[in-house]
């Protein structure tokens, strides 16, 4: 089947589902609206259009993934393992015999793209940037868009990282989340209160339609590469864990610029410190 043929018919496919998948929602809407509310749907022409453009664009986002983004999560994973890449030629052959076992140290190439990609797809995530700029317009400018979406992807990519190597090491997972989640417990308790339902919704914010695809192809990848990991045992929990770190990395965010802002406010002023000065050491005019 040529090519063409074969993506036309994956296109209607994947149309299809999307449709099916998208079309309760509308109905809920509109049910609601003109049962329960009693009013007419509002900007009708303008809804049908919108859910066309959903339907679409899901419809090219999701063919999207199958052919690039999946592979090429799982070929960069299979690629920084490989023992060639790693050992060099002339141990390759000898660690595929099994002579050596796996050494978290190998890795560090896998780690370090593991943040990467973690980092730069939090960054350019839909989801975030809306939120982001919702909540700069809510707090007033208190909460800088740029520095939340750092500070989210900073968790993410910190989340990440720690998976790969939970891959590469075989440690359990429930370990990474239960420390992880006694340390958000801990920062709930200290952090600024306005901060926090943020920091909590900021780890689902994370977790959409750009990082879960690439950060789930490199955790199915890594565990297919590395001998004796299961993909379906290690291959998830990536997820779990950028979810995870960007709470923490938020809170700890807010607590960093409390932090300053208290130690700026005892910080003496020279202009506070010239009107202080006691009137009657003032020279007489005259």
């Amino acid at each position: 089947m040529p090519p063409t043929t074969s993506l036309a018919i994956q296109l209607v496919d994947t149309l299809w589902s999307t449709v099916l998948d998208v079309a309760p929602i509308l109905l809920i809407l509109v049910l609601f609206q003109v049962m329960v509310l009693r009013q007419k749907v509002p900007y009708l022409r303008r809804m049908i259009l919108g859910f066309v453009y959903v339907v679409l664009g899901l419809d090219l986002f999701l063919v999207g993934l199958e052919m690039a983004l999946f592979p090429l999560g799982e070929i960069m994973a299979t690629q920084l393992t490989d023992p060639a890449f790693i050992h060099g030629d002339e141990a390759a052959a000898a660690v595929a015999a099994g002579a050596d076992g796996v050494h978290w140290r190998d890795y560090l190439w896998v780690y370090a793209f593991a943040a990467a990609i973690g980092f730069s797809t939090t960054i350019a995530e839909p989801a975030l940037i809306a939120v982001s700029l919702k909540v700069t317009e809510v707090s007033g400018g208190a909460v800088k868009s740029w520095g939340l979406r750092v500070a989210v992807a900073l968790g993410v990519s910190i989340g990440v990282a720690l998976g790969t190597l939970r891959i590469v090491t075989g440690w359990p997972l429930p370990v990474f989340i239960i420390i992880g989640y006694v340390v958000v417990i801990f920062q709930t308790a200290v952090a600024p209160r306005a901060i926090v339902p943020l920091a909590y919704d900021s780890g689902g914010v994370t977790t959409s339609t750009v990082t879960v695809p690439l950060v789930t192809a490199l955790g199915l990848g890594l565990a297919s590469s590395i001998p004796g990991r299961s993909p379906l045992l290690d291959g998830f929990g990536l997820i779990a864990l950028a979810s995870l770190f960007p709470m923490i990395t938020v809170m700890g965010y807010a607590q960093a610029g409390a932090f300053l802002a208290r130690r700026a406010a005892r910080r003496p002023s020279p202009h506070r410190r010239s009107d202080s000065r006691d009137p009657r050491e003032e020279p007489d005019p005259r």
